[in-house]
């Protein structure tokens, strides 16, 4: 098993080599060891398929449950593991800074922080505050004393702000930050993805889990992105199985869906028991 250490630096390199990876986004222990077995090379949280498995919604988890659930899975896989810790679960950047020194502790390789309030009336902080909040995490991720990866997260499009310029404007004020990753999801074309890359000068997140997306790994690569993840789609795919046999159980009385899974035999293979 690698060292906290060397895991972190193994993230920092890959945003650091030529071409795109994936980091597909495991809600439990068990699908991260699928995807470590299935060969790539990071893995990152997942916010709501987290929640998910509490039987809670998005954004229902405390801080200590996040960073809990964070440590089991960087515990359980010898790649790195970077965490969706959401806005930093506070409004101040010292409790920003905190989570993320909490994160360091728990052995990730890296985190995001989002500028998202979770505020239905105003869900998106003003962006001198939102700059501090990133500032506060980027000091806090140099005091690691390790290679440490903080993505800053610019949230318009997924809370109805599909505002192009503003969203750039942001990412390049948390570049300027320090931020060592860029990510806004919810980018709707690979035009935009472009225009926003070629706009900053640090590694680009792009998500590929939205539902009505058509991007494949070809397209962003060629528009410049280093990094993709797909959010929570890995987790609604898993529950969506699961509503699909529970209704075809209680309104045919039928049992087909046994046939569909792989075997306990290759899971248990994947988990090396």
């Amino acid at each position: 098993m690698p060292t906290i250490a060397e895991k972190a630096e193994r993230f920092r390199e890959l945003h650091a080599r030529p071409g795109t990876f994936v980091i597909p986004n495991p809600f439990d222990i068990g699908s991260a060891r699928i995807l470590q077995h299935l060969g790539f090379e990071a893995l990152a949280t997942t916010s709501s398929g987290f929640a998910f498995t509490m039987g809670r919604r998005d954004y229902a988890v405390t801080r200590d449950e996040a960073i809990a659930h964070s440590k089991a899975l960087v515990d359980a896989t010898d790649i790195p593991v970077s965490a969706d810790l959401e806005n930093g679960f506070g409004d101040d950047p010292g409790v920003v800074a905190e989570t993320v020194r909490m994160a360091a502790s728990a052995g990730l390789a890296g985190c995001s922080i989002e500028d998202s309030t979770q505020r239905d009336g105003d869900p998106i902080y003003g962006t001198a505050h939102a700059v501090d909040r990133i500032r506060a995490a980027v000091d806090a991720a140099r005091g690691v004393g390790r290679a440490f990866t903080l993505t800053a997260r610019a949230e318009n499009y997924l809370h109805g702000r599909p505002d192009l310029k503003d969203t750039i404007a942001r990412l390049q004020a948390f570049q300027d930050a320090g931020a060592d990753v860029l990510y806004a999801p919810g980018l709707r074309s690979i035009d935009d993805v472009r225009t926003l890359i070629e706009a900053v000068d640090r590694p680009v997140n792009v998500l590929a889990g939205m539902p009505g997306l058509t991007f494949t790994v070809a397209e962003l690569a060629s528009a410049g992105t280093k990094r993709i993840s797909v959010g929570g789609a890995l987790s609604r795919v898993s529950l969506a199985a699961i509503v699909r046999a529970a209704r075809e159980m209680s309104v045919h009385g039928t049992f087909t869906f046994v046939d569909e899974p792989i075997s306990s035999r290759e899971i248990g293979a994947m988990f090396g028991a």
